[in-house]
Parts: C-alpha cells; structure tokens; sequence
C-alpha cells in the first residue's frame, strides 16, 4: 500500500467531508478514492468516516488519526521539496480541464527544452495547487484567474476566448450571448477555478444572458452528453466539432478565462520552474490560441532564458 497516497485521500475527505468534492481537489475520479479509504480502514482496522447517502462524519479513529496524517504528509512534502532543489524532478501542475493536445505539445516542448529533468506533471484545480505551492509541495502550477494567493509569483497572464458548445440543430451562423436567453449552461465546476466560475457567469448576467440553470461538467464529454440531449449549452473553449455538436465563437464582446503560471514567493524557485513557464506559456499561446494580458501581481515577473527570475 501506498501510504502517502492513502492518507492523502483520507485527510481530503476529512476536511471536505464529501466524496465528490475530495476527488475533484485531487484530480481523480470517486471510486477510486472510496477504494483507497477502504483501503486505509481494512490495514488500520478501524472505520475512518460514518456514510450515509447524505452525509459524511469522521469517527472518532479518524479524528486522532488526522493530526498524525497530516504531520506525516507536511514531513513528505518537506523531503520532496528538497529533493526537487537538488534536480532531477519538476513537480508541476495544469488545470484538469486543459485539452489533451495541449498537454502533449507541454510536455514534449519541455522535454525538448530540459532533458535533464523529468516533469512530474499532475492535473490539479486551482485552489488545490495554490494549497500545494504553499506548503512546498508543488514547484510550480498553472492556475486560473482571479484567485486569493498573496504567497505566491504569477508569470505572463493570458487569456483564452471563451464560446459556446450547441447542438448542430441548434447552431446559427453567428452566435451572441442575449441569443441564448432561457437556456441552461453547462461550466466547469466552481470547485475547480471559484475566482473564474464567478467571474464567468457574472460576465454572462452582464452581457445579458441570465441561465435558467447551471450544470457544473466535471469534464468535457459529460458537457457534450449534456448539448447533445438538448439540456444545456456549454460554455467552453475552442473545441473540435463533434457528431452532432457545433462549437461557435461569441460575437459582441467575448468571454475570456485567465490563466498564467504561479510559483512560490520569497525563496529560489526550483531547477526548472523559469522554463517550465516560459515553455507553458509559448504553448499556451500557439496551442490553446490565448493572448497576452498584463501580469496581476504587484511586483512584475521577468523571465530570463535559464531558470532564474526578476521580480
């Protein structure tokens, strides 16, 4: 058994005392997670959480046992920081709803740029990653803006349009967000990325398109089951059209998400992370079509082409 891993499942449970919302902070998906706690409960023997279909308690067991588990994973993750100081692995993060194309072409950019390193790469929401860059646990990450993280170093902000997923039947030639008035709009869940959830639907009220509900889509198939039963409309960056599905810029001003790369402030960022962001966001910008905006840290950030900073 993977110790580390299992008490990691357990204390995300315990502090989100869902299931659901635990797999979400972890990147992966709830089965295997109600696995590992079973896990963890059959080599402790004891019960770690009460279930039931609408809640979920930590026993007793559970609560003596989650100082002890999260001493142990601070430890861990303070022997991985400086394993990671010493060379050899980037421990990096991107957002879990990135395309799989975009994730190839980083990896194999980065590959080709540092050789010298393996890219431990996980997909991570952005709450969770500015946890992680906090404690030392991550190298470095790319998040979504806004989000509250005053530890942290942003680099280059960029934007990615954002337009609307429909059913072919439905799909005019041009496409304004007043146009979509009365339906329900499937989005990433606020889990994932609160600042820009927000942001997102706020923009929408604003410009005129008020949903008559909102489905959060943990990933980019269940939003197209969605559009292709008629049920929503999805909000959602370029994506190739499908059977049945046509993919429409929004005229009239469009919908952005703001994404950048994040280290931690005030210390020597670890080998790799000035060309980890200089190669995320050259790919970023040729693969996933996002555009510069300006940097919304107060202290601006200037890559140089080895790994060292300005700020």
């Amino acid at each position: 058994m993977n110790l580390v891993a299992h008490l990691t499942c357990f204390v995300a449970v315990a502090e989100e005392l869902h299931f659901g919302r635990a797999a979400e902070r972890l990147g992966m998906a709830q089965p295997p997670l109600s696995q590992r706690i079973r896990r963890l409960e059959t080599e402790l023997g004891v019960r770690l959480f009460e279930r039931s279909s609408r809640h979920v308690a930590v026993t007793p067991a559970g609560r003596a046992l989650l100082g002890e588990a999260r001493d142990i994973l601070s430890r861990v993750e303070r022997i991985y920081a400086l394993r990671s100081r010493e060379g050899g692995t980037l421990r990096a993060a991107v957002p879990g709803d990135l395309d799989g194309a975009v994730v190839a072409a980083l990896i194999a950019a980065f590959r080709e740029r540092r050789p010298d390193l393996v890219l431990d790469l996980v997909p991570l929401g952005t709450p969770e990653q500015v946890r992680r860059l906090g404690t030392g646990a991550l190298d470095v990450g790319i998040v979504r803006h806004p989000c509250e993280a005053p530890g942290l170093v942003f680099g280059p902000v960029l934007a990615q349009p954002v337009g609307v997923l429909l059913a072919a039947v439905d799909a005019a030639p041009d496409v304004r967000l007043p146009d979509l008035g009365g339906r329900a709009v499937a989005v990433f869940p606020r889990d994932e990325a609160p600042g820009a959830y927000d942001e997102l639907l706020a923009a929408c009220r604003a410009r005129g398109f008020a949903p008559a509900a909102v489905h959060e889509s943990p990933n980019p198939q269940f939003a197209l089951g969605l559009v292709l039963a008629g049920t929503a409309v999805a909000l959602t960056p370029r994506t190739a059209d499908t059977a049945g599905s046509v993919w429409r810029p929004l005229l009239g001003g469009p919908l952005v998400l703001r994404t950048s790369c994040a280290w931690r402030l005030g210390e020597e960022p670890a080998a790799g992370v000035g060309d980890f962001t200089a190669t995320a966001t050259d790919v970023l910008r040729r693969e996933a079509g996002m555009t510069d905006l300006e940097t919304p840290a107060p202290r601006r950030v200037v890559l140089r082409p080895a790994s060292g900073f300005l700020a």
